[in-house]
């Protein structure tokens, strides 16, 4: 399902080709829907290409390019957002793979797993664990570890107290991880609808944050959130709560927006406050991530539609209708 001029997704057919050195082809069995795949999902020249989106991909190894150590045919493996480090720039060079300056980025530079087929740079594939399906794996390669990767990056222990702001796609894995990790786990959203949904999925507390100035004074009596991991795309609504944090505590903000994040020098001076920003992970972190979302029962919800409904499904996801991840399954 490419992206057609008018920016619709459209069924086409395509050569099969070979992976070149260094990649892997992919016999897709699931591949996630995501806020991120607007990046491809637009308007373009006639003159171009159209894009295949998706960057939460599950498939089967079935052809290796020249140079591929360490896969096999037959392998069942991931590919996240970040489409493969190059190993040979600076930021590679000193062990920060995320940061590669020669990264394709699935779906968006490069064709994604809207298809059935899919070519893959093999730095970039993640081990998929065999206890889980590849239908609920697939979002945990992007929303999964986006969210996992935030609480770990922020030096919390257990028994600290972490907010998972807005309970969405990203959300209802972030209160997941925090609770499976051992934290005071509290979820907060606009309104009291998803407050029994939210402690089901493990949380102590639910804050109601229709109103900012209340839902800061509820985090501090409870003491101040350690961490606020803002999965809301909002600038203004991650800022409001910084009054909510604890002293040396932090904001992660993963919900990228165009509107800033708003923060007074005495909180960063006086209170010790960091603010922060996570991009996903890179591949051995994904592993990582997996293998303790299959360990600890942490799972997706998910909807599945079949690839020939790519575009009702990602109109879904984009309306928000979606509970909460959508899953193409070819």
């Amino acid at each position: 399902m490419a992206v057609a001029a008018d920016g619709s997704l459209k069924l086409v057919h395509r050569p099969l080709r070979d992976p070149e050195a260094g990649q892997v082809r992919l016999r897709v069995e699931a591949c996630g829907i995501c806020h991120t795949d607007g990046l491809a999902v637009h308007e373009h020249p006639e003159s171009e290409p159209g894009m295949v989106p998706g960057h939460e991909v599950v498939g089967v190894i079935d052809a290796l390019g020249e140079g591929v150590a360490g896969w096999q045919i037959g392998d069942r493996v991931g590919v996240g957002f970040l489409g493969g480090h190059c190993g040979a720039c600076d930021p590679c060079r000193r062990g920060d793979f995320v940061r590669c300056t020669d990264q394709s980025l699935t779906g968006v530079t490069v064709d994604g797993g809207y298809a059935e087929v899919m070519i893959a740079r093999a730095s970039g594939l993640v081990a998929i664990p065999e206890s889980l399906a590849s239908d609920v794996a697939a979002p945990l390669l992007c929303a999964g570890i986006t969210t996992y990767n935030a609480i770990i990056k922020a030096d919390v222990v257990p028994g600290a107290t972490v907010a998972i702001q807005g309970i969405g796609g990203l959300g209802h894995l972030g209160v997941q991880y925090a609770h499976q990790m051992g934290m005071r786990t509290i979820a907060i959203a606009r309104g009291t609808e998803k407050a029994e949904f939210a402690r089901e999925l493990g949380a102590d507390h639910y804050v109601d944050a229709q109103d900012p100035a209340a839902a800061v004074a509820e985090l501090n009596a409870l003491g101040g959130a350690d961490l606020i991991v803002a999965t809301a795309a909002s600038g203004a609504s991650s800022s409001a709560l910084i009054a909510g944090i604890a002293a040396n505590g932090t904001l992660m903000v993963v919900g990228a927006s165009s509107d800033p994040v708003s923060v007074s020098t005495s909180d960063l001076v006086m209170r010790g406050i960091r603010v922060r920003g996570s991009l996903t992970g890179s591949p051995i972190e994904n592993e990582d991530n997996l293998a303790f979302a299959a360990r600890h029962g942490v799972r997706p919800m998910i909807e599945t539609a079949t690839l020939e409904d790519a575009a009702p499904a990602y109109e879904r996801m984009s309306s928000g209708a979606a509970r909460f991840r959508m899953v193409l399954v070819p």
